[in-house]
């Protein structure tokens, strides 16, 4: 089947989304939904069977204008994309995908997902391993709450023991979370402006409207007051611990510590899902996950810069 560069206008976006749910790859981010919401085009190439128009494999490539010309970026909110494969693919080569690229954009960044196997950088590209943590829900919560730090399980036990423990409560609205993690320098440290807050709140309605949104919140039993909240994102093979917030009370209170376990509880002994806690890069970060029982997986990050070097320093 042949390989097709083709540009946003030309995509059918029915077949897209058909390849992303059937593809060997889980990879909730190239969902058309949530491209739309956070990049709002996007270029690929796609391969295409003849016969039907069916998409076989997709590589999704979300473009911005900028004054030396096109790029490719990694939109806010999208940690993987890369190659996307079905069973009926014939190109599972990355590699052929990348060879319709040159000439075509002023530099090209893409997060791939964690089943594109890359040994070295294709002719051209760079590449460098960035890492998140992942875990398999196919056990049920007990054994999944053995693997715990023991600090994890001791907590949570001395919660359930207060006259008014902690709870956490699904919400419809994502709107008192963002607002949580503007007030105590979210933004500073994620490096987020108004723009990407604005992003968040597209893409919660899109994931709400596929049924695949989980809002959380902890609140103080007793005031009321918002401690933390996070926003999941559920699909059949892959969950994904997408944003989260919390008050310096609500950390010292361990209420951050409530909303995974909350998931792992309601989704375990679910064979072939798992939980996808979208990070590792920072190490206090990491070993928040680690103490789940959540293990590291790498990923690449490709770059290609096509830029004269008197217009690269303006990137």
């Amino acid at each position: 089947m042949p390989l097709r560069y083709l540009p946003f206008s030309a995509l059918n976006l029915a077949a897209w989304d058909a390849c992303v749910a059937g593809a060997a790859q889980a990879v909730p981010y190239a969902q058309a939904d949530w491209l739309r919401a956070t990049a709002g085009r996007w270029d690929a190439v796609v391969e295409v069977e003849e016969a039907t128009g069916r998409y076989l494999a997709v590589l999704p490539l979300p473009v911005k204008r900028r004054p030396w010309g096109r790029e490719v970026y990694q939109p806010a909110f999208t940690q993987q994309l890369g190659l996307l494969t079905t069973p009926g693919s014939r190109h599972q080569n990355l590699a052929d995908y990348l060879a319709l690229l040159p000439g075509r954009y002023a530099r090209l960044y893409t997060q791939l997902n964690a089943q594109n196997e890359l040994g070295v950088a294709p002719a051209g590209f760079s590449l460098a391993q960035r890492q998140t943590y992942l875990m398999p829900l196919a056990f049920d919560y007990p054994a999944l709450l053995a693997g715990y730090h023991a600090d994890y399980r001791r907590r949570l036990r001395l919660n359930q023991q207060q006259p008014r423990p902690l709870v956490v409560t699904e919400t419809a609205s994502v709107a008192a979370i963002i607002q949580l993690f503007q007030e105590h320098k979210g933004g500073e440290v994620a490096g987020l402006k108004p723009r990407h807050y604005q992003q968040l709140a597209r893409l919660t309605a899109a994931l709400q409207t596929l049924g695949q949104a989980l809002i959380l919140e902890v609140r103080h039993p007793e005031t009321g007051e918002l401690l933390a909240g996070a926003l999941f994102v559920v699909t059949p093979r892959r969950l994904i611990y997408l944003f989260a917030a919390a008050s310096p009370a609500g950390k010292k209170a361990g209420a951050p510590l409530l909303l995974p376990d909350y998931v792992i509880r309601c989704h375990a002994a679910t064979p072939g899902l798992v939980l996808d806690f979208e990070g590792g890069m920072i190490p206090s970060i990491a070993r928040f996950f680690a103490n789940f029982g959540a293990a590291p997986v790498p990923y690449a990050a490709l770059t290609q810069t096509s830029l004269p070097w008197y217009l690269s320093w303006k990137r």
